[in-house]
C-alpha cells in the first residue's frame, strides 16, 4: 500500500525522537558538563538556529537533569510503549491535518468523531450517547452544567443571571467527591457558593463513603419549598479516596422524581468494559452523563478525557459541540490509540488491573492487624487497607461508651498514632515496591490508609502479579515491626518518666518508639545559656547513640514541626530491651554532661592553680634563701663557699593535677623514679545491662529466655570442662602434701556426680564430646 511520504516521515521522526528522549544512558562527559552548566539561566536565541538532534538533546537534559534520584519519573517514561507513541503521533497528525482544505478537514473530523464515539459507547455500554472530548477532566461536567441551565431556564439566553436570581439553581455533590470540585464549578459558572450543596455520606447504615439517599431527599424537598431549583446531582462510581460506588439506581429514581440531571464519574466506570459488571456500577449506564478518563486506565499519555451524555438537542452555546474542525481533532490521539489496542487489548488491560486488586485483597484477608475498606469485594478495582490493632489492655465497654459520647482525648491520641504508623507504612511500601503504585490517602472516617488503585497506575508502571506478591511480602515484614513498636511505646514512656535526667516528649506525629530529651538544669545560668547547653548535650548524645552497634535508628526528628533538642527513636523489634535502652541513654547523657562541666570549669581551675603555684614558688624561694644563707647568694663568695662546703638540698617540685584541680608534690616521683598517674578518673558510666550480653549479641537486645537453649549451653560447657579435667591430671606443687591430694580427689567426685546428674536430665541434648567423657569414666 502507498503511504503519504509526509506521514511516513512524520512517523519516522517521531520514533527517532522518542528513542532519543527515552535514552537515559548518558556519557560521563555530558554529566560533568551538566554539573557546571548554567542551564537554569535562559540564554540568547541563536541566530543560525539548531538542528533537531541538538534541540532534542536539550529537551532530554531538561527532562532528566534534576530527576536523577527520582527513579519513578524515569520509570514512567520508559513504559510509555508503542500505544503511547500512537497517542503522541495523534497530536502531530492533528497539527498536520489542520492545514487541509476546509471540506476535506470537515469530512475527516466527522469520521474521527463518529468512530470514536461509537466505539466508546459500545465499549462502556452507553447506548445512543454523544461524546465531548476535553483536556481537563472537570471541563466535561462544567459543560454539562451549562447545558442543564440552558435546558431548565428557557429565558436564560435572553435574561441571563436575572432568571437565576429569581429561582436559584442548586447543584448537589457528595461529601466524598474530590476536593475543590464544587468551588471550581461555581467559579466557572459564575454562581455563588450557596448554589452548591454537599450531601453527607451515610453515618448509621451502609458504607460510610456512599451518599445518604434519605438525607438527599430531605435536602431537595427543603430547597423546593424555599423556591430553589434542584438542577444537577454529581454521583460517584468509585470515590476518589476509597473507590466506593453510590447507590446509583436509587439516585436515578430520585432525579427522575425531581427532574434533575444525574452525572456520574469515578474509576469504577472502567469495569463497564468487562464481561461481568456489578449491579451497582451497571446502573451508571442509565445516568444522563458520565466522564471517562481513558488516559490513566489504558496508559495513554496526553489523550483527552471523554464525557458521554444523552440529550435531544444540545445547544452550540454550551460548548459541547463546536463548529470549529480543529477542536474536533482532539479525539484524533484517542482514535489512533483505540485502533491500535483494539477491543480485546482494552478489555485485557482493565481486566488485568482488576485481577491485581483481587490478588491483593485475597492476601490481605489472611493477614492479622490489617483492616480493609472495600464496598464490593468481587469487582472493586480499588483496595484500601490500614494497620489496626485491637485494644487489649483496655476495657472494651468503657471504650465503647467513650466512643459513643464526645471523642475522648486518649482515643483521639490513639487514632493519631495509627494515622502516623499507616503514613509510615504507606511510604515504606511505596519505596520498597515502586512498581505497585501504592499511595497514602486520608479518609474522614478511617483516617490515614494505604491505597492500591492499579487502574490508575498499572498501565503506566507495568504492574504485574509478582509485584503484588512482593508487596504482600513487604507488608508481612513490616507488620511485626509496627505491632512491637506500638506495644513498647507505653513501656518506653514509663521507663523514661521513672528515669532521673530524662524527659519524655510526646509527639504523636512521629512513627517510632518515642521521643526523649536529656534534661540539663542549672539555676546559676540564664535561659539562653541553658538552652545552648541543652542543645549541645542532646546533639552529642545523638552522636554517641548512633555510634553504638544496634539495630535502632536515632535522629533529630522530622525537618519541620518536630521538637527541638530531642532524640527521636524509630521503629523497633519485639526483642528490644527498653530498660537497657533508657538506662544507656541516661548514662550516656550523664557522661556527656560531666565532660561538659569538666571542660567548662577547666579554665577557672587552671587559673587558680597557676596563682597557687606562683605563691608556692615564691615561698619555696624564700625558704631556700634561709637554708643556704646570705653568703651563698654573693656571686664570688657563694661559688668559693659551695666549692669547699657543698650544700645538699632535697629537690622540691610541684605538679598540677588536672583531674583533682590541685598542686601536688613531686617527692614520690623522685623516690620511685617514675611519674605516678595520680587520682584514677571515674569510670565511664555505662548500662549494667549492656555488660550482660552474650557473645555476638547486639546492644539493646533481650537475652535468650529459652530454658532449653540455656540448659543445652550449660551442659555443653560443663562436659567440655570435664573432658579437660580427665585429659589433664592434677599437678602437685613441690610443697603439696596428702591433704591437697585428697582435696583434689574430692573435687573429682563432686564433678563426677555433677556430670551424672547432668546426663540424666539433659541426655537428649548432650553432644558427642559428652558421650566420649562418659565412656572414659566407665573404663576407669
Amino acid at each position: 500500500k502507498m503511504v503519504d511520504p509526509t506521514l511516513a516521515e512524520m512517523g519516522k521522526n517521531l520514533n527517532e525522537a522518542m528513542k532519543m528522549l527515552e535514552d537515559n544512558q548518558r556519557k560521563v562527559e555530558e554529566e560533568n558538563e551538566k554539573k557546571y552548566a548554567r542551564k537554569d539561566i535562559p540564554g540568547p536565541l541563536q541566530g543560525s538556529g539548531q538542528d533537531m538532534v541538538s534541540i532534542l538533546q536539550l529537551v532530554q537534559n531538561l527532562m532528566h537533569g534534576e530527576e536523577e534520584e527520582e527513579t519513578s519519573q524515569a520509570y514512567r517514561l520508559q513504559n510509555v510503549g508503542e500505544q503511547g507513541h500512537m497517542a503522541l503521533l495523534g497530536h502531530s497528525l492533528a497539527a498536520y491535518i489542520s492545514v487541509l482544505d476546509r471540506e476535506r478537514l470537515r469530512k475527516l473530523t466527522t469520521r474521527i468523531l463518529s468512530d470514536t464515539t461509537l466505539w466508546l459507547c459500545r465499549l462502556f455500554r452507553y447506548e445512543n450517547g454523544s461524546a465531548y472530548y476535553h483536556e481537563d477532566d472537570r471541563e466535561g461536567l462544567l459543560k454539562i452544567c451549562r447545558l442543564v441551565i440552558h435546558t431548565r431556564y428557557e429565558d436564560y439566553t435572553v435574561e441571563g443571571f436575572n432568571v437565576l436570581y429569581a429561582k436559584q439553581p442548586v447543584i448537589y455533590i457528595s461529601s466524598a467527591a474530590r476536593t475543590g470540585l464544587g468551588q471550581a464549578l461555581c467559579s466557572q459558572l459564575g454562581l455563588p457558593l450557596s448554589c452548591m450543596c454537599r450531601v453527607p455520606c451515610n453515618t448509621m447504615f451502609g458504607s460510610q463513603h456512599q451518599m445518604d439517599v434519605a438525607l438527599l431527599d430531605r435536602l431537595i424537598k427543603d430547597d423546593v419549598e424555599s423556591g430553589k431549583l434542584p438542577l444537577l446531582l454529581v454521583a460517584n462510581a468509585g470515590t476518589p479516596g476509597a473507590g466506593h460506588t453510590d447507590k446509583l439506581g436509587r439516585l436515578k429514581e430520585l432525579c427522575e422524581q425531581y427532574n434533575m440531571w444525574l452525572h456520574v464519574e469515578g474509576v469504577n466506570l472502567a469495569t463497564l468494559a468487562l464481561g461481568y459488571v456489578s449491579s451497582s456500577v451497571l446502573a451508571a449506564t442509565k445516568c444522563d452523563s458520565m466522564t471517562l478518563t481513558l488516559g490513566s486506565w489504558l496508559g495513554l499519555p496526553a489523550v483527552p478525557a471523554v464525557t458521554l451524555y444523552r440529550h435531544e438537542d444540545p445547544s452550540l452555546v454550551t460548548g459541547l459541540t463546536s463548529s470549529q474542525p480543529v477542536e474536533k481533532l482532539r479525539a484524533l490521539p484517542l482514535w489512533l490509540s483505540l485502533q491500535y489496542l483494539g477491543h480485546n487489548g482494552i478489555v485485557e488491560r482493565i481486566k488485568h488491573a482488576s485481577q491485581l486488586s483481587q490478588r491483593l485483597l485475597e492476601n490481605l484477608k489472611n493477614l492479622d492487624f490489617i483492616k480493609t475498606s472495600v464496598e464490593d469485594e468481587l469487582s472493586s478495582p480499588v483496595v484500601v487497607f490500614k494497620f489496626f490493632q485491637e485494644y487489649s489492655n483496655r476495657d472494651q465497654t468503657s471504650h465503647a461508651a467513650q466512643a459513643s459520647t464526645i471523642q475522648h482525648p486518649i482515643i483521639s491520641n490513639e487514632r493519631h498514632i495509627y494515622d502516623t504508623f499507616n503514613q509510615w507504612l504507606g511510604e515504606q511500601l511505596a519505596q520498597l515496591v515502586p512498581a505497585s503504585g501504592v499511595d497514602v490517602v486520608e479518609l474522614d472516617d478511617e483516617g490515614t490508609c494505604v491505597r492500591f488503585s492499579p487502574l490508575m497506575t498499572s498501565a503506566v508502571l507495568g504492574t504485574e502479579i509478582q509485584d503484588v506478591d512482593q508487596l504482600v511480602d513487604c507488608l508481612k515484614m513490616k507488620i511485626p515491626v509496627l505491632t512491637s513498636t506500638l506495644q513498647l511505646r507505653e513501656e518506653f514512656e514509663q521507663e523514661v518518666r521513672r528515669t532521673v535526667g530524662l524527659l519524655y516528649m510526646e509527639d504523636l506525629s512521629w512513627p517510632g518508639l518515642g521521643v526523649v530529651r536529656y534534661s540539663y538544669h542549672n539555676d546559676a545560668k540564664n535561659d539562653d545559656k541553658q538552652e545552648k547547653e541543652l542543645e549541645k548535650i542532646n546533639t552529642e548524645l545523638l552522636k554517641k547513640l548512633n555510634e553504638l552497634e544496634s539495630d535502632l535508628t536515632f535522629s533529630l526528628g522530622p525537618e519541620f514541626g518536630g521538637q527541638k533538642n530531642c532524640v527521636y527513636i524509630g521503629m523497633v523489634n519485639e526483642d528490644l530491651d527498653v530498660s537497657e535502652l533508657v538506662e544507656t541513654i541516661a548514662a550516656t547523657g550523664r557522661e556527656i554532661e560531666e565532660n561538659s562541666r569538666l571542660l567548662e570549669n577547666m579554665t577557672e581551675v587552671v587559673r587558680k592553680g597557676i596563682q597557687e603555684a606562683q605563691l608556692q614558688l615564691q615561698k619555696a624561694n624564700e625558704e631556700r634563701l634561709l637554708e643556704e644563707g646570705l653568703l651563698r647568694q654573693i656571686p664570688v663568695v657563694g661559688s668559693v663557699l659551695n666549692w669547699f662546703s657543698p650544700f645538699q638540698a632535697s629537690p622540691k617540685g610541684r605538679t598540677f593535677n588536672l583531674t583533682a584541680g590541685s598542686l601536688e608534690s613531686t617527692e614520690s616521683t623522685y623516690l620511685s623514679k617514675a611519674q605516678g598517674t595520680g587520682t584514677t578518673p571515674p569510670p565511664t558510666p555505662t548500662s549494667s545491662l549492656a555488660r550482660q550480653r552474650l557473645p555476638g549479641q547486639k546492644i539493646f537486645k533481650r537475652s535468650l529466655r529459652s530454658s532449653d537453649a540455656f540448659s543445652e549451653t550449660s551442659s555443653v560447657s560443663h562436659c567440655d570442662d570435664l573432658e579437660k579435667m580427665d585429659k589433664k591430671p592434677p599437678l602437685l606443687s613441690p610443697g603439696q602434701g596428702p591433704l591437697e591430694t585428697e582435696k583434689t580427689e574430692e573435687q573429682k567426685e563432686v564433678a563426677q556426680a555433677t556430670k551424672t546428674d547432668t546426663e540424666d536430665t539433659q541426655s537428649d541434648k548432650l553432644p558427642h564430646s559428652c558421650t566420649k567423657v562418659e565412656d572414659q569414666e566407665s573404663q576407669r
